[in-house]
């Protein structure tokens, strides 16, 4: 059986906010996720500690682009890595200047410091891979489920028995509640539930997130997840169809978001950690763009 190990990359120097998961088999080591390319060197001493080389990474599997979960392939890429992806993600991964553009919009001055530099990856070293495409790296098999909804270029990657989520199985920290990250631009509702009934189907033991560690509960785990991402998605319609901006809605989303977190019985810094990993705002602004290109003629 593959053993996966679970590394925390200590994002804005919290504790299990951003996980990278390394699998090892007869052929070296594979990683799926890179975390941002700030948290790079805390990726690189983890391997390290796990007795690895950075040149042993030779396969690095993503669940989909965004920052926080592949801002550093490049860094492999350079170290001879194949890179993994959705045939949706590899434009931007060859070219990541649109991507980096629109990021530094919304972030600003704090673009550097929380998701660092993204650099281009050769096409050559952009492998896509197909719905249930089965990739085996040293006599461990990799499945590629696509799974859309959190983002169109999605997918879970199932080792065995486990699944590796990336965000379509949600956000849970410690002993917290379920969260379904909502960015934007791609959130679909009846896509991300289509995706979780895949992902039941699946019949795995355990849920491997990036957002953090492992579940075991499953179908209670992904019962949550469709409750709290029909609730927040609810709750953003109702305020969007009364005519409030993004600006409006994002402090009463927020005391909403907190006050579910506070009634699970989580502190502040805890409370903190689900900020980190999934920012309140970001998901108002992408239930808002899902409900406003919903109810378009």
């Amino acid at each position: 059986m593959a053993k996966i190990n679970t590394i925390d990359l200590h994002f804005k120097g919290l504790e299990h906010a951003i996980a990278s998961y390394l699998i090892e088999t007869s052929d070296g080591p594979v990683l799926i996720e890179t975390g941002p390319h700030s948290t790079y060197p805390a990726l690189v001493s983890a391997i390290q500690s796990h007795g690895y080389h950075l040149e042993d990474i030779r396969h690095v599997l993503l669940t989909h682009i965004h920052l926080d979960h592949a801002g550093a392939a490049w860094a492999f890429a350079e170290q001879r890595a194949q890179i993994y992806l959705h045939p949706f993600g590899a434009r931007n991964m060859a070219d990541p200047s649109r991507l980096m553009a629109s990021a530094r919009q919304i972030y600003q001055e704090q673009m550097d410091s929380l998701w660092g530099q993204m650099k281009p990856i050769p096409e050559t070293q952009l492998t896509q891979v197909e719905h249930q495409q089965t990739v085996t790296i040293g006599g461990v098999n990799f499945v590629s489920l696509h799974t859309p909804g959190h983002a169109k270029h999605h997918i879970a990657w199932q080792i065995e028995d486990s699944i590796c989520t990336g965000d379509v199985a949600g956000v849970k920290i410690g002993g917290g509640p379920v969260q379904p990250p909502c960015p934007p631009p791609d959130i679909h509702i009846e896509d991300w539930l289509d995706s979780i009934a895949l992902l039941r189907q699946r019949k795995a033991k355990r849920l491997y997130l990036t957002h953090y560690d492992y579940v075991e509960n499953i179908d209670e785990h992904l019962d949550q997840l469709s409750t709290m991402l029909e609730s927040w998605s609810s709750f953003v319609y109702e305020h969007w169809k009364d005519g409030l901006s993004n600006e409006a809605i994002i402090p009463l989303f927020q005391s909403f978001t907190t006050d579910q977190l506070r009634a699970s019985g989580l502190n502040n810094i805890q409370i903190a950690q689900y900020e980190a990993a999934n920012p309140s705002w970001m998901s108002v602004a992408g239930l808002v763009r899902y409900w406003t290109k919903k109810t378009q003629p």
